[in-house]
């Protein structure tokens, strides 16, 4: 099966700064990569040159199979319409309800407005707002405003949702709802993503547990280990991979730096 993310030999840097130097990974579909690093390591960036917003200045990018990183502006826009975008904080538009920052894109896209108001009830329901259609963005708690940022996300059902810093800020009850979101994505919708990260205890989660149907309600539980691959870890630093691996890996590795990130 081809991946559905591909990065090849990148390189970036901004006059004598490098901020990614022979960055090269691969993503199947259906299953995650959580990016680690420090502040500054380059996670951020790898999103951003993934969504064309970034040309690298050596290196392949391919994006559901097509490169990215030689496409015109307007050439990337159909690409980027297969790719959800979750920020941190939100980014909610502060002056819509729910319903209109969940379907903004659909409603953006011209969609039938019958057909809109079932997929922002679809994708409300799927995150477990689906009473909150008329609320404010100022009016919800800040997991509420992460999941609802999900819900918008995967409105117009993206092959690919990224992750920037999504449970940054949350208290950690708070943050397992968000964790949880994501996982569901990915095993029941078969949603892609990259999760960008320093919150250890979210990316060890996501990592290890996979979601379960039992009768009317979802259960978490701990992944099969020899699935363990399926959510790998690569960890930058100073804009180079220093891991890539699976979760046990990760833990046991004797890398006095990764010792020290972990602890």
């Amino acid at each position: 099966m081809d991946a559905s993310i591909v990065l090849k030999h990148v390189s970036l840097a901004f006059d004598d700064k490098v901020v990614l130097k022979d960055v090269s990974f691969e993503l199947r579909p259906g299953h995650t990569k959580v990016i680690l690093g420090g502040s500054g390591s380059g996670k951020s960036t790898i999103l951003k040159l993934i969504l064309g917003l970034w040309k690298p200045d050596g290196g392949t990018i391919i994006v559901n199979g097509k490169r990215v990183d030689t496409m015109s502006e307007q050439e990337i826009m159909a690409v980027r319409s297969d790719i959800g975008m979750v920020f941190q904080e939100g980014a909610l538009f502060d002056s819509l309800t729910v319903e209109e920052n969940v379907g903004y894109k659909l409603y953006e896209e011209s969609m039938h407005a019958e057909k809109a108001d079932h997929r922002v009830q679809e994708v409300l329901g799927f995150v477990g707002l689906e009473e909150y259609t008329d609320r404010m963005p100022s009016e919800l708690s800040g997991g509420q405003r992460r999941r609802v940022a999900i819900a918008r996300a995967m409105a117009s059902k993206p092959r690919i949702l990224l992750y920037d810093e999504a449970t940054t800020g949350l208290d950690p009850i708070t943050a397992m709802t968000v964790d949880e979101e994501m996982i569901k994505l990915r095993d029941f919708e078969g949603v892609t993503s990259i999760i960008v990260t320093h919150q250890l205890r979210d990316a060890f989660f996501v990592a290890t547990h996979e979601a379960v149907r039992q009768n009317s309600h979802v259960e978490f539980a701990q992944a099969d280990p020899q699935k363990a691959d399926e959510a790998e870890f690569i960890m930058l630093k100073d804009g180079v991979v220093c891991f890539e691996g699976n979760a046990t890996e990760l833990r046991t590795s004797s890398d006095p730096y990764i010792r020290q990130f972990l602890s």
